[in-house]
C-alpha cells in the first residue's frame, strides 16, 4: 500500500474534514525550500511548513549540532535538573529578546507558550491579591488552540465547540492608523470599569487571521496605557519571531516592549518542536515567593528538551550572522519589486508587506475554507509550489534561504492564477 492508503486507515490530520477532504499529499523528504512528494513531484515550500523552517528545510548546520548533541544527552527532566544547552540557549536567546526580557519558561509548542503567558498575567495578579480575573485581546486574533488560548483567540471557526468553557475575554479592534483615537477611547473605557488582569496580541501582523497588519504607533499607545494600568502586556511572537518582520522580533518595532514574549515556530528552526514563555524581572518577582503556592506550577515532560535546545541555539546563530541577514534583505527587496508588479491588477487588493511577509486579498468574494479556496491551493500545488491560501488572502512567509530562481517560479505561479481566476 502507498502512503496515502496507510494513512487513512488510522490518522487524524489537524484542521481537516475528513469526509470532504480525504487524501493528505504523502511528502518524503524535504531539502532547502524544496518538499519531495512520494510520486516524485517537487513543491516549492512558500510557507516555510507554518513559518519553522526559516533557514531552509534539513539544514546541514543546524542538524550537524542537533546529531551530537543527541549521543551526548538526548532527554533529562527539567524539574529540579539543567544542562548546558538550556542554559546556553538562554544567554544566546537574551541578547536578541528586548532589552527587558529576563527569565525564560519552557514549554512544548506556540499554543502552549500563549497558555503560559496567559497563566502568568492572571497569576501575577492573584499572588498580589489583586482581584483581576480578565484578558483583553484583539478581535480576530489567534493564539492557539489549547483552552485559554482559545480564550483569548477571536476565530470562531476554531473555537465554536467551547465557547461555554473559556475563561473572560474583551476584545478591542486592531489600530489601523485612522481608528487609533477609537481604539484608545475604547480601551480607556473598558479599563475604567473592569478587572482587567493582561493583554495578549499578536505585533504588527495576526497570522491565522491572514496576515492582517496593524499600525505600530497604534499598538504602542495601547501598550503604554495598559502599562500605566499594570496590566500584563503578552506578546505573542510564535508566527513573527526570528527575523520574518526584518527585525528580530515584532516588538522591535515598539518603544513600549511586552512584560511576556511567547515563542515556538521558528524558535527551533522546523526541526523539533519547542516553545519559550519569555517575561520581565518585575513579572517573575511575583512569583518568587516563600509561599510555594505562588510559583508558577506548569510543567511539560519534554521541557527544554536538549536536542531542541541546541536546535534552538543553532538556529539564533545563523539568524544573527551577515549571511542570513543579508538573505532577509534580498528576499525583502523581491516582495517589494513583486508587489510593484502585480499592484494595478484588478484581481488584487489589500497589498501589504512586514519584513519577509507578503500578503495580498484577492478581489473576489470568498468564504475561508471551500471550493474556490481549495481550487486556489489546487492551483499552486499542480504547478509545483506550496502556499496555502487562508480565505482570499495569498501570502509568501517563505525560507530566507529561498534561491531567486524559487522566489520567481513563487511569483509567476500567483500571476497565472491572477490572469485566469
Amino acid at each position: 500500500m502507498n502512503l496515502v492508503t496507510r494513512d487513512q486507515k488510522h490518522l487524524w490530520h489537524p484542521l481537516t474534514q475528513h469526509k470532504i477532504s480525504p487524501e493528505a499529499l504523502p511528502i518524503v523528504k524535504a531539502k532547502g525550500s524544496i518538499l519531495y512528494g512520494e510520486d516524485g513531484k517537487e513543491y516549492i515550500d512558500g510557507i516555510a511548513s507554518w513559518y519553522t523552517a526559516m533557514y531552509g528545510h534539513c539544514n546541514e548546520y543546524i542538524t550537524g549540532k542537533v546529531a551530537a548533541q543527541m549521543q551526548n544527552l538526548d532527554q533529562v527532566v527539567f524539574s529540579g535538573f539543567t544542562h548546558e544547552p538550556a542554559v546556553k540557549l538562554s544567554e544566546q536567546l537574551i541578547k536578541i529578546l528586548p532589552e527587558n526580557q529576563q527569565k525564560l519558561f519552557f514549554n512544548d509548542n506556540g499554543s502552549t507558550a500563549t497558555e503560559i503567558g496567559i497563566k502568568m498575567a492572571l497569576q501575577y495578579h492573584h499572588n498580589q491579591g489583586n482581584n483581576r480575573n480578565i484578558m483583553l485581546a484583539f478581535e480576530e486574533g489567534f493564539h492557539g488552540d489549547t483552552f485559554g488560548a482559545m480564550s483569548v483567540s477571536g476565530l470562531s471557526v476554531y473555537n465554536g465547540a467551547f465557547k461555554d468553557h473559556f475563561i473572560e475575554v474583551l476584545r478591542i479592534p486592531v489600530p489601523l492608523g485612522e481608528n487609533n483615537a477609537e481604539v484608545i477611547s475604547q480601551l480607556k473605557k473598558l479599563i475604567s470599569v473592569n478587572n482587567i488582569a493582561g493583554f495578549i496580541y499578536e505585533p504588527l501582523v495576526q497570522g491565522a487571521a491572514a496576515m492582517k497588519m496593524h499600525n505600530a504607533a497604534g499598538l504602542d499607545e495601547i501598550l503604554k496605557i495598559c502599562k500605566d494600568n499594570d496590566i500584563v502586556c503578552v506578546a505573542d511572537e510564535v508566527m513573527t519571531g526570528f527575523g520574518k518582520t526584518g527585525k528580530y522580533f515584532a516588538s522591535d518595532y515598539l518603544k513600549n516592549k511586552p512584560d511576556v514574549m511567547c515563542l515556538s515556530k521558528a524558535l527551533t528552526a522546523g526541526l523539533l518542536p519547542m516553545g519559550l514563555t519569555t517575561c520581565s524581572q518585575k513579572v517573575y518577582d511575583a512569583f518568587y515567593d516563600n509561599d510555594i503556592s505562588k510559583g508558577l506550577f506548569h510543567g511539560h515532560t519534554y521541557s527544554a528538551n536538549p536536542p531542541a535546545c541546541t536546535a534552538a541555539i543553532a538556529g539564533i546563530e545563523l539568524l544573527v550572522s551577515e549571511e542570513i541577514q543579508q538573505q532577509i534583505k534580498s528576499v525583502i527587496k523581491s516582495h517589494q519589486a513583486f508587489d510593484e508588479r502585480i499592484k494595478d491588477h484588478s484581481k488584487v487588493t489589500n497589498r501589504r508587506q512586514l519584513g519577509v511577509i507578503y500578503a495580498f486579498d484577492l478581489n473576489v468574494k470568498m468564504e475561508r475554507y471551500g471550493n474556490l479556496r481549495n481550487q486556489l491551493f489546487k492551483h499552486f500545488m499542480d504547478n509545483g509550489v506550496f502556499l496555502r491560501p487562508l480565505g482570499n488572502t495569498i501570502y509568501i512567509l517563505a525560507p530566507f534561504t529561498i534561491s531567486q530562481i524559487e522566489l520567481d517560479k513563487i511569483y509567476s505561479v500567483i500571476e497565472e492564477l491572477l490572469n485566469k481566476i
